[in-house]
């Protein structure tokens, strides 16, 4: 266990329901087409520690490509974690097998980002939604699966006559529905929200969350709520995570993050939200990050936001990666001392 999993279990609790401890992701590149080797790795996940309380929302956000999506599906064990624990209610979930994960997946659920990609075009909305009762063997009787799935329609606000429709018969929030109905089927604690909201229009994308926090209030919902809109994130999140490269760079409860941005990335994050005010828009701070994000399959060494910090000619974290330290209570930073300077 790492320095900074030591600190954060400190503050874990019985009211844990997801927690993990150095979660690692790579993924293998390989050169050759019939004798294959590995030639790299791509770091997408790189030792990464939290928790997530029963009943609250994690808000997970950061650039594309920082590793947001991998860390969801790796905790749900969709791909298998190069190195790292996952506990979902006490269980440890990277050590169970096939059919044990199979049972657990009525726990913890899914929705995609894609409301156009991840639904069957070959099946109606109410075999979609249905397929999960099936699955897990959750209904007795074809009466009682056509009453689950009128149930779940009207739920997520969709008229159950629309349970005959195939998915090119609906919007891309109404398709969105679908999917979180789908991931209610099952009756799950705990979901995985996959940028739910990009790809839908402005103007639904208030709807979604709005459904999603009613949901949550009313089935008693964990969620991991993965996105890039940080206004999103904030209007639904109890605490925020910030990822750059594959790392957390900093947790906080979701008001005192916008308030108190301590790493020198969120605080560049942060000053990119537009401000409908102009005058305020006019004269705040503007924070330009130089260059690119790094490659994750060559890291830099140390501290991965070093090459675009502003203080990287002072900064002396080159070779030792800053572990996730608690400066006020529940505000976690990965402390380089550079990037923690006002």
């Amino acid at each position: 266990m790492t320095t900074s999993t030591k600190s954060q279990s400190k503050k874990i609790t019985k009211d844990i329901l997801v927690n993990v401890e150095n979660l690692k992701m790579y993924f293998p590149v390989t050169s050759g087409v019939i004798l294959q080797k590995t030639v790299g790795q791509v770091k997408a996940v790189d030792n990464v520690s939290f928790f997530i309380r029963k009943g609250e929302t994690l808000g997970l956000v950061g650039e594309s490509g920082c590793g947001k999506t991998t860390t969801g599906r790796a905790i749900l064990q969709l791909y298998e974690p190069t190195e790292g624990k996952v506990q979902f209610d006490g269980t440890e979930l990277t050590e169970l097998n096939a059919s044990d994960m199979r049972s657990m997946r009525k726990e913890v659920q899914i929705i995609f980002q894609d409301p156009y990609g991840s639904l069957n075009p070959r099946m109606t909305a109410g075999d979609i939604i249905g397929e999960p009762l099936k699955v897990h063997k959750l209904i007795n009787s074809r009466q009682e699966y056509r009453d689950k799935v009128a149930e779940l329609l009207s739920i997520v606000g969709l008229s159950p006559y629309m349970a005959d429709r195939y998915p090119h018969e609906f919007s891309g929030g109404q398709r969105q529905r679908i999917g979180i109905a789908r991931a209610l089927a099952v009756n799950p604690s705990f979901i995985v929200c996959d940028e739910p909201v990009s790809a839908l229009d402005v103007s639904i994308q208030a709807q979604v969350v709005n459904l999603l926090e009613d949901l949550q209030e009313k089935f008693g919902l964990t969620y991991l709520f993965i996105a890039h809109d940080l206004s999103v994130v904030k209007h639904i999140s109890d605490r925020i995570a910030v990822m750059y490269l594959g790392h957390i760079v900093e947790i906080a409860p979701a008001n005192e993050l916008y308030s108190n941005p301590i790493h020198a990335y969120t605080r560049a994050l942060l000053s990119a939200i537009p401000i409908p005010d102009p005058t305020i828009e006019k004269t705040r701070e503007r924070i330009i990050l130089e260059g690119d994000v790094p490659s994750p399959l060559n890291p830099p060494a140390g501290c991965v936001f070093k090459p675009r910090c502003t203080k990287k000619d002072k900064c002396k974290c080159a070779e030792t990666t800053p572990i996730l330290t608690e400066v006020e209570p529940e505000h976690w930073v990965a402390n380089c001392v550079c990037c923690m300077a006002k």
